[in-house]
């Protein structure tokens, strides 16, 4: 996949929502909502993975010495 039509988290949420709303029609052949279904569980999965990046990555913070360190916080 090239980088033009690489998948980001918004595309992928994107088609997420469009295709829940056309399995909650209802009106979707069993066949196609299986394929579906499978492809919602996969955009899921890429999405979840995308957001635990983004996290790991937000939760670093630079230190004085210009080193990377966890973000700690107080519980």
């Amino acid at each position: 996949m090239n980088k033009e039509n690489e998948l980001t988290f918004e595309s992928a949420l994107l088609s997420l929502e469009e295709t829940i709303r056309e399995l909650e029609k209802g009106e979707v052949p069993l066949d196609d909502m299986v394929k579906k279904y499978q492809s919602a569980m996969e955009m899921v999965n890429f999405c979840e993975t995308k957001l635990n990046e983004a996290t790991k990555t937000v939760n670093k913070i630079l230190n004085e010495d210009g080193t990377l360190s966890q973000f700690k916080t107080e519980e």
